[in-house]
């Protein structure tokens, strides 16, 4: 069966901040005059909070125990300024997109709060370039869960013998992808994940806009 469906993932897949995630971090605790917040115990609250709209209740998770009476709302739209007009997109990203489109039904799956993931769409301005796009705010789960996967199928309108998924993370892109039925291509680039056993195929992320159409006729 041929494919028909292709869907990425969005950060560090197709756009990458212009600075390390956990400056940007600091900047924001620093502009909202909280506490300190480290990458990891950012990481670790953001898995809790895949389906909400805002980062809010990650940053009330994480300001729980804090005594200067931070405002989570605050800090979140800290964050998301901060995250948002810090991103980058991959060389040629637009363009592979574009190609893609004329033989593919194209998707984005990201997980994260709505207003955060789609804050860096409009910035991309990349909603045309795609017949679906899906943040895990909006959905009933997020990556790696089935259900945000069946959700992309149901907008793409295919089956997952006829899907693609491109995405760097092993435990929410690859191996969610890979529970469906979903083919997977994990991207590499330097300081990332190591390769996953349950790829089909890798991609070097500054080659992904030249091999991966190739790759795809080869599915």
């Amino acid at each position: 069966m041929s494919i028909r469906g292709v869907a990425f993932d969005l950060d560090y897949t197709l756009a990458v901040p212009d600075r390390d995630r956990e400056t940007l971090l600091a900047e924001a605790v620093e502009q909202a005059d909280a506490p300190p917040i480290s990458r990891g115990e950012y990481i670790q609250a953001h898995r809790n909070h895949l389906t909400t709209d805002s980062r809010a209740p990650i940053f009330a998770e994480l300001l729980a125990d804090d005594t200067t009476e931070t405002d989570p709302d605050q800090l979140a739209a800290a964050y998301r300024d901060a995250v948002t007009n810090a991103l980058v997109p991959i060389p040629d990203a637009e363009a592979l997109l574009r190609e893609l489109r004329a033989d593919y039904r194209v998707g984005l799956l990201t997980n994260g709060p709505v207003r955060a993931q789609r804050s860096k769409i409009e910035y991309l301005d990349w909603e045309p370039l795609f017949d679906t796009t899906l943040v895990t705010g909006e959905l009933d789960a997020g990556k790696p869960d089935a259900a945000a996967f069946d959700a992309l199928l149901d907008a793409l309108g295919t089956t997952p013998q006829e899907t693609v998924f491109i995405g760097d993370t092993p435990d929410e892109d690859i191996s969610g992808a890979d529970a469906v039925g979903i083919h997977t291509v994990q991207v590499l680039f330097d300081g990332g994940p190591q390769k996953d056993t349950r790829a089909d195929a890798y991609i070097e992320r500054d080659r992904l806009a030249a091999d991966l159409p190739g790759l795809l006729a080869a599915f």
